[in-house]
């Protein structure tokens, strides 16, 4: 029988604990239990919602990709969220900026973003679009207006990675959250960026991954929000400066944890020197 996996109930329990704003009561703004699904009904086959047991012949959730034969269980690797409406600080989010900003992420090929094959969403509740890494569909029902679908490569369900990081950057980002993520040796180029605001596109860090890497640094996050809320997002290197203006050694060294402390350390030091 088709089962859902921990990690997808793990992503279920995050979204519903901080979008559910009010848990003993139905309402529209609020995301539902019943609104997050995993496993499909008992009568649906084939697609992500399915694991071995209701596959079809030709499944294009299992042939189009080895990530997907090679991970194929009893466990169903999808994920739908229905519409929510929370406001933060003065800004509305709903489930079309939610199914946007994920979007985007895997546009920007964002390491916690890898391990999604598609999103069919909406961005507006009038058009359903479909992003595909494998670029092999480009269309969804119109049911998908008012929920946003989720696949994820089943090797990574099988594997039983940790699919939250994606989620709970969303939900830090819109400030629902507190940054609690520590920083790992994939941050490193982003840092150095930051130090060097130069580096910026040059290197391939994005600024808006120094922008999410900084929202973590302890003391930020208003003085981020004042300037997200004053600067031209054309002028960044504007934003940059006024970012780095604020950030003090005791902070920065408060935020890199000390597996990479040393690296950082040497690297300062050789620029120094040079």
């Amino acid at each position: 029988m088709t089962r859902a996996p921990a990690n997808l109930l793990a992503v279920r329990s995050l979204l519903l604990t901080y979008l559910n704003v009010d848990p003993n009561t139905e309402r529209s703004q609020d995301l539902e239990p019943a609104e997050v699904g995993i496993v499909g009904d008992p009568d649906h086959r084939g697609g992500y919602h399915c694991g071995s047991d209701r596959v079809v012949p030709n499944d294009y959730s299992v042939v189009e990709s080895l990530r997907d034969s090679s991970g194929l269980t009893l466990d169903a690797a999808a994920l739908d969220v229905g519409m929510f409406e929370v406001r933060v600080n003065g800004v509305t989010h709903n489930l079309f900026t939610f199914s946007s900003w994920c979007v985007a992420q895997c546009v920007a090929d964002t390491p916690d973003s890898r391990d999604l094959r598609s999103i069919i969403y909406s961005p507006d509740g009038r058009t359903v679009k479909r992003w595909d890494r494998l670029n092999r569909r480009s269309t969804g029902d119109d049911s998908h207006l008012w929920h946003t679908h989720f696949s994820f490569f089943r090797d990574s369900i099988k594997a039983g990675r940790d699919q939250t990081p994606l989620f709970r950057r969303y939900l830090t980002t819109i400030g629902l959250m507190e940054d609690t993520m520590p920083l790992t040796e994939a941050d490193m180029p982003i840092i150095r960026a930051a130090l060097h605001s130069t580096e910026i596109g040059r290197t391939g860090v994005t600024f808006g991954q120094v922008m999410d890497l900084m929202r973590g640094v302890p003391g930020q996050i208003a003085t981020l929000q004042s300037l997200i809320n004053t600067k031209d997002f054309v002028d960044e290197q504007a934003i940059v400066s006024g970012i780095l203006a604020t950030l003090t050694p005791q902070a920065i060294a408060a935020a890199i944890p000390p597996t990479i402390a040393k690296q950082v350390a040497d690297e300062l030091a050789a620029r120094l020197v040079a």
